[in-house]
């Protein structure tokens, strides 16, 4: 973000300088000799409408504390002087950096509580989010009617970020921003496009003239006006969220936001089970009653392990390879002896990122009984579950690790993904883990075990383990083609009306196609563009977790590649090369979200406090907690002697974790003036 721009100068520092005027903000209430205490929260008043929630939650996805209060609710706290600011030793305090509101007006014109409110951010410098409102005079807006304003259904529309908003608080964005139009038939997003008067500056302009975002500085106050209507699963206000942030806390928060994807292929090394298009199932799988017809298996071939690594440097994107060294060493055995696959992906090791996904990807959990379907587990004579030893569990992944040691793969002992995710609990049929997973994940070292988000979305503990949940794409691991994943699409998402099988009308998390799909060109032109979308939604909401797939992705016709490619191409067309995707391998994603949710206790907890003062910000939390702080470029971080760069650079300002140095008992941060 450029911070020469004035919107990005800090209150508290400007009223220490006595040059609020630079801000439009008029003479302070405070002294010039006083500068305020201006605390790290945001005061959010919410009245139930979807904008104010998606706000919220972007909030606590970053980390920033904030408090709430509802305007339905009638013990609610009345927002007075003394509800905003109040004195600690003697130097003055603006309780909130920051308010969140539903709209220009929450309180009634000439009301208490809005004279009190308007006072106070014009006290302090405090800078106001409109959620959502209509083009109109009182927020520096002509009427829709006036000098070619607009209203009207936003679907497709494509925007743009202007050169104003670039330099401040969205100049992470590279400019276009194209609303989404996910069904045609369904009006998904509405919006006003009023004409700016004098005071408002446009952030993002309407495509027919006109402006949806932009702030308004009237009387000595600040507003940022939304005039679209949203909610937090849209593209467009996912994409918006961090600069709507950012602007709201003058880019000093609590907290700290990045764009993340990391893919994970399973089994490699090993082969996978191939799709029957006949049968409508998988042979070798338990519940594929196929009378003993087979496929062939799909494994990946040496060009294709070389078009895996090409492909990687023409796209400066790094695979985590989940190996199963011992499918591999019994397919080379029933196959002549040789593996040019396994000898290609070994002579380009170092290309991509190791994880152990153990030796025979045998399952963990309790032993299987598959003469029934669903399969269920195996029960002793006393009605016991009969469970894979830990010995078994040990050796899976001892074997597995050593065999990647002996090779000399980049590994993280750390790190692990069973197969299957087996060993985890597997509703319904193994509602606990096996009780001997825990004590062989400690013996092999294993501090991070790969979960399905798609089971278990949130990180827990497995013994002194913790879990990494990982989205599984739909990219099937039984598909080498993309008629087969049309073909099985089809069977999943296809009533049985239209020859499906009807599991979709009985899911409450599926819909079912409303035809089922050409399987020559259904693939790409309607699960890619699905399948990419929903894991760029992933990406551009500060959401670590990987997402996974399976070697036979990468395989015959490599079907992988074009999600791939449509991920990354749109990230590109969004985002500024100062806002790169963030890559992280499977330990780093673990302590991402360990440090999270400590960080969210502590919070929760009332143990964190934070404030700044002219431009020193200064944070205490518990001991050892790590605390993620995002400030302008240029911030210092005080050491017991001297200062040092703070953090590292992303999206124009700069973010890290971190804790107070060596024998200070509180984080300090000096602003760039």
């Amino acid at each position: 973000m450029a911070h020469t721009a004035h919107r990005w100068r800090d209150a508290a520092a400007v009223l220490a300088a006595a040059s609020l005027s630079v801000l439009g903000l008029g003479a302070p209430g405070a002294s010039a000799a006083t500068a305020p205490r201006i605390d790290l929260k945001v005061l959010v008043i919410d009245n139930g409408a979807g904008q104010v929630g998606a706000i919220t939650a972007e909030l606590k996805n970053t980390g920033i504390p904030y408090t709430t209060v509802y305007l339905g609710d009638t013990s609610r706290p009345v927002i007075d002087a003394a509800f905003l600011s109040d004195t600690v030793n003697g130097t003055p305090r603006a309780k909130y950096q920051g308010v969140v509101v539903p709209n220009e007006a929450p309180f009634a014109a000439g009301s208490a509580e809005r004279t009190a409110l308007e006072t106070y951010e014009k006290t302090y410098g405090i800078p106001q989010v409109d959620a959502y409102t209509w083009a109109h005079p009182e927020v520096g807006l002509d009427y829709t009617d006036q000098n070619g304003g607009w209203s009207g259904v936003l679907d497709g529309a494509r925007t743009q970020v202007t050169a104003a908003g670039r330099a401040g608080a969205f100049g992470y964005l590279d400019g276009p921003l194209t609303f989404e139009d996910n069904d045609p038939s369904v009006q998904e997003s509405y919006g006003y496009a009023g004409h700016p008067r004098d005071g408002f500056t446009s952030y993002l302009d309407a495509p027919t003239g006109g402006t949806l975002l932009g702030e308004y500085a009237h009387d000595g106050r600040r507003e940022l006006v939304l005039t679209f209507a949203y909610n937090q699963y849209q593209q467009q206000f996912r994409v918006l969220a961090r600069g709507v942030v950012e602007w709201l806390t003058q880019g000093v928060h609590l907290g700290q936001d990045r764009n993340y994807f990391s893919v994970h292929v399973d089994d490699v090394f090993a082969p996978d089970a191939r799709w029957d298009t006949t049968d409508n199932c998988t042979p070798g799988d338990y519940d594929c009653q196929s009378g003993g017809a087979t496929t062939t298996d799909i494994r990946m071939t040496a060009a294709d392990a070389q078009y895996a690594a090409q492909w990687e440097q023409a796209n400066g994107f790094t695979l985590d390879m989940v190996y199963n060294a011992g499918a591999g060493e019994a397919w080379k055995t029933e196959n002549g002896g040789t593996d040019a696959l396994a000898t290609q992906l070994l002579a380009d090791k170092a290309k991509y990122r190791w994880v152990n996904h153990t030796y025979t990807h045998l399952f963990l959990g309790c032993l299987q009984d598959v003469t029934v379907v669903p399969w269920q587990c195996r029960k002793s004579a006393d009605g016991t579950t009969q469970w894979t030893s830990r010995a078994d569990i040990s050796g899976e992944i001892s074997n597995n690790y050593n065999w990647g040691v002996q090779k000399g793969l980049p590994l993280d002992r750390t790190e692990l993904v069973t197969g299957e995710h087996s060993g985890l609990k597997t509703l319904p049929q193994q509602p606990d883990d096996n009780p001997n997973l825990a004590g062989a994940l400690a013996a092999g070292g294993i501090k991070w075990t790969g979960s399905d988000n798609s089971r278990e979305p949130a990180q827990r503990s497995v013994g002194t383990a913790l879990t990494v949940p990982r989205y599984p794409m739909n990219v099937y691991y039984n598909a080498g083609t993309a008629a087969e994943m049309a073909d099985e699409y089809n069977w999943i998402y296809t009533s049985r009306t239209d020859g499906g099988s009807g599991i979709c009308e009985n899911n409450a998390t599926s819909t079912c196609l409303p035809a089922p799909l050409d399987t020559t060109t259904g693939y790409a032109s309607y699960i890619v563009p699905l399948e990419a979308h929903t894991a760029l939604g992933h990406v551009i909401t500060n959401d670590p977790r990987p997402h996974y797939v399976h070697q036979s992705n990468l395989a015959e016709e490599r079907i992988l590649y074009p999600v791939l490619d449509k991920v990354l191409g749109d990230y590109k067309a969004l985002y500024a090369d100062n806002t790169p995707l963030v890559n992280p391998r499977q330990s780093a994603t673990g302590t991402e979200l360990q440090r999270r949710a400590a960080w969210q206790t502590a919070v929760a907890n009332g143990k964190v406090t934070a404030y700044r003062v002219g431009t020193t910000v200064t944070v205490t939390a518990p001991s050892g907690t790590q605390i993620p702080v995002t400030a302008p470029e240029g911030t210092k971080k005080q050491l017991l002697l001297g200062t040092t760069a703070f953090g590292t650079p992303y999206a124009g300002g700069r973010s890290a974790w971190t804790t107070p140095e060596l024998l200070q008992s509180a984080l300090k941060l000096t602003l760039p003036a």
